[in-house]
């Protein structure tokens, strides 16, 4: 793809979203950050966080600056990035394997994830040198080879590739369910089983350090493939027809799909429909355009986690529910008015 193109592809829909898409997200961080079990007034948001950027000096109570800049800031950043990531990934797996029900979690990467989390922390694989969130992420990458070695084996179409990711995802399930019953105590099984729902609770700065990196790398390359997504709505055989590279194409969004997925299952667990009902939902909006369908479908999906999140430390006092749980409850009933609102075109 020509330079000037990749540059025109890249700055005409950040022109379009970028001003009112990033005062929407702004709104959501900081309504996320102040919202809780103890309300925080937005002036006092400003505050903590102009002290830490900038050394302001405002005079805050250490204790709600804990909260804010060690806790709920960085826990909202993250699922606003997470969200973002999810939702990028769940629109490039629908536009290159033409399936309405593709999301991020089709390739087994969060099967996959779970295992590796798991192997960890039962059986101490890594010898201490990994944490749980650098085993996830090995068992994700690890996943995602081995299913694309099965459908590249049977053939590497798209069907073959949905087929790998369902067996390979229920072979990763099957793996996890073992080593928990094994050997997991009841302790280590209840972490365990809160993480693979979907944790925030333990997200600090460093992960947001690579959360976001990851979101943004994934929302540069999804850009500059605009024309090659909006090619592939018509098939593989299209897009090669009008010059599309399909195999560097394929490999290349595929590949940050599933860099963005195993980082962010590594970071916060298994959160389920984000990739599969934002991008939906966001067509019926903006149309099947990816140069709008893109930027509007990370918003989206930034916004729902961040609001899912806030929900999901609220919804019983004194106890945080695990954000993949919030996220079905929405997500499922949400799913299902859009299939049959499209039930002619699913």
């Amino acid at each position: 793809m020509p330079r000037k193109t990749v540059l025109r592809a890249l700055l005409r829909p950040v022109a379009l979203w970028g001003v009112p898409g990033g005062i929407v997200l702004l709104a959501a961080v900081l309504a996320g950050v102040a919202i809780g079990e103890t309300p925080l007034p937005l002036p006092m948001v400003a505050a903590v966080t102009a002290n830490n950027l900038w050394g302001a000096g405002y005079e805050v109570d250490l204790i709600d600056a804990g909260i804010i800049w060690n806790y709920r800031l960085p826990r909202t950043l993250v699922a606003a990035a997470c969200g973002a990531g999810l939702a990028l990934s769940g629109v490039v797996l629908q536009a290159l394997v033409r399936n309405a029900l593709a999301d991020p979690y089709l390739l087994g990467v969060s099967a996959g994830a779970s295992t590796g989390a798991v192997a960890v922390t039962i059986l101490g694989l890594g010898g201490g040198m990994i944490g749980i969130s650098g085993g996830a992420f090995a068992g994700a990458v690890l996943a995602f080879i081995l299913v694309a070695a099965l459908a590249r084996a049977a053939g590497g179409g798209s069907a073959q590739l949905v087929l790998a990711g369902v067996a390979g995802s229920a072979l990763f399930n099957a793996i996890t369910s073992f080593l928990i019953a094994k050997s997991a105590n009841a302790e280590q099984a209840r972490g365990i089983m809160f993480w693979l729902l979907g944790n925030l609770s333990v997200v600090r700065w460093p992960d947001v350090w690579l959360a976001l990196p990851a979101a943004g790398f994934g929302l540069l390359v999804c850009l500059a493939f605009v024309r090659s997504m909006d090619a592939f709505s018509f098939g593989a055989n299209a897009a090669a027809s009008l010059g599309v590279s399909v195999r560097r194409v394929q490999v290349m969004l595929i590949g940050v799909a599933t860099l963005m997925t195993a980082t962010m299952v590594s970071l916060v667990g298994s959160i389920g429909f984000v990739g599969l009902v934002i991008p939906h939902a966001i067509r019926l909006v903006v149309g099947p355009r990816h140069a709008r369908l893109i930027p509007a479908s990370a918003l989206a999906g930034a916004v729902f986690l961040i609001a899912t999140d806030f929900v999901s430390r609220m919804l019983i006092p004194g106890q945080v529910i695990p954000i993949g749980v919030v996220t079905a409850l929405v997500g499922a009933p949400g799913f299902a008015l859009i299939i049959i609102h499209n039930r002619r075109r699913l």
